[in-house]
């Protein structure tokens, strides 16, 4: 079986490191009947919006495979489990909790804890409620405080069962993609909207980290964002411009309002209509304390100069995922490092990193050894940033098990798991069993 090295003094073997998997409710739960609509049960309607013209109504039966999917998540020997809660299934519309939900992630949390798993709790991970979209979602100013209201039942009704909350999975994608350029849910296309979109999003960051630091103060609150490192073209001033524009725009336009309650410069450079509504007070909120900062990370992407946009973005290089995006684990390092120039970090943890393959079950097995490959190369860009002085608390691999890659459908695998989705079988891949020998040999 092909393995995972890391050098033998890697603080990523000490037993004080956290090691985890994670999944995304809407990706795996299924369990449509028990929920209210979201956003994407109504993008994946659509005609042309998902890949396969797949849905999320069934996907890998989670809702009611859970205990036998935990048994799966303790085999590998991991710490912890990120999972997030879907939000239309533990609130009613008028406001209230759902006991029939709520008591789904109870149950889910006190297996986890009885056998010792740390649970990372991720708040919103892109499932709106549809009534809410109804009323403006997340270009409504109100959907932020309704956010905030969810989090202060559902933290409550939780009790002592979480380890870790994040407010936000991604708010880049929630706002970039479903918002600005329409791919993700809800599927509104302007730069009218993008911006706006954002600015709601971390307001209810900002209020949900005041709610949990009052409900839930012995957790580790924080938030999780998604970087994809921007490199030019071409090291003209004219590309290099363009660059840092794009690294503002898609990365610094989440972090900084978050670490230092601002937003990028680059803000006055665009149309008074694109950019956020900010209220007095707004940024104070958004820059609440964290107790640590949840990193996902894939790939990298190139830019260069444009003559009628402030950037130009180009296709993927180089050796590449089955999703299509670029296998450059140096960007890992170069980017932790960068940040921790930029900022005053919090605790990092990797809360997001794997690859999409092209997965052949052969005789009962899953030989993925392209992954393991991705997963070495990476682990051992996470080392290198440790001895450059980045400390990282955590890392959980993406994703537990194959499930609906949102515009892709089913047509992609993330998972170290793989899963038949006509008879839900489960199969740990060569992946999986080499991450928990590494895990397991600390």
């Amino acid at each position: 079986m092909k393995r995972l090295s890391l050098p033998k003094h890697s603080p990523l073997l000490s037993k004080d490191f956290t090691f985890g998997v994670a999944t995304a409710s809407f990706q795996i739960e299924g369990g449509a009947a028990d929920r209210l609509p979201c956003i994407w049960d109504t993008f994946c309607a659509q005609d042309d919006k998902i890949a396969d013209n797949s849905n999320g109504l069934i996907a890998c039966e989670h809702y009611t495979r859970w205990p036998q999917d935990i048994e799966l998540i303790d085999s590998l020997g991991v710490d912890a489990y990120r999972l997030s809660i879907s939000w239309p299934r533990v609130m009613h519309q008028d406001g209230s909790l759902n006991p029939l939900g709520v008591k789904f992630y109870t149950d889910l949390l006190d297996e986890l804890k009885r056998r010792n798993i740390k649970a990372f709790v991720t708040l919103y991970h892109w499932d709106l409620p549809q009534y809410l979209e109804d009323q403006g979602g997340w270009l409504n100013r109100n959907t932020a405080y309704e956010f905030a209201h969810y989090t202060d039942l559902i933290s409550k009704a939780f009790g002592d069962r979480v380890y870790s909350y994040s407010t936000l999975n991604e708010p880049f994608c929630s706002s970039y993609l479903g918002y600005e350029i329409g791919v993700h849910a809800p599927g509104i296309v302007g730069r009218e909207f993008g911006r706006k979109a954002a600015h709601h999003l971390l307001l209810g960051h900002g209020l949900a980290m005041q709610v949990l630091a009052k409900n839930s103060p012995q957790t580790l609150n924080g938030i999780v964002l998604n970087f994809t490192p921007c490199y030019p073209v071409t090291q003209s001033d004219a590309d290099l411009k363009a660059t840092a524009f794009a690294d503002d725009y898609i990365n610094h336009w989440y972090m900084r309002p978050v670490m230092t309650g601002k937003y990028p410069d680059i803000i006055e450079q665009l149309p008074a209509e694109q950019r956020p509504d900010i209220h007095p007070g707004d940024m104070e909120i958004i820059a609440q304390p964290l107790d640590y900062l949840g990193v996902n990370f894939y790939t990298r992407l190139h830019y260069q100069a444009s003559a009628d946009d402030f950037y130009d973005e180009r296709p993927h290089q180089g050796l590449l995922t089955d999703i299509g995006w670029e296998i450059y684990p140096q960007a890992l390092t170069e980017l932790l490092v960068s940040l921790n120039e930029k900022y005053t970090l919090p605790p990092i943890y990797i809360t997001e990193n794997g690859a999409a393959m092209a997965d052949k079950m052969i005789d009962g097995k899953v030989n993925d050894s392209d992954r393991i490959a991705y997963y070495q190369q990476h682990l051992n860009a996470l080392h290198n940033a440790t001895e450059q002085g980045v400390v990282i608390h955590g890392y959980f691999a993406w994703s537990l098990m194959d499930n609906f890659e949102w515009a892709e459908g089913y047509s992609k695998r993330f998972g170290i798991v793989y899963v038949d989705y006509p008879t839900q079988q489960r199969t740990v891949k060569a992946s999986g069993l080499a991450y928990s020998s590494l895990i397991t040999s600390r």
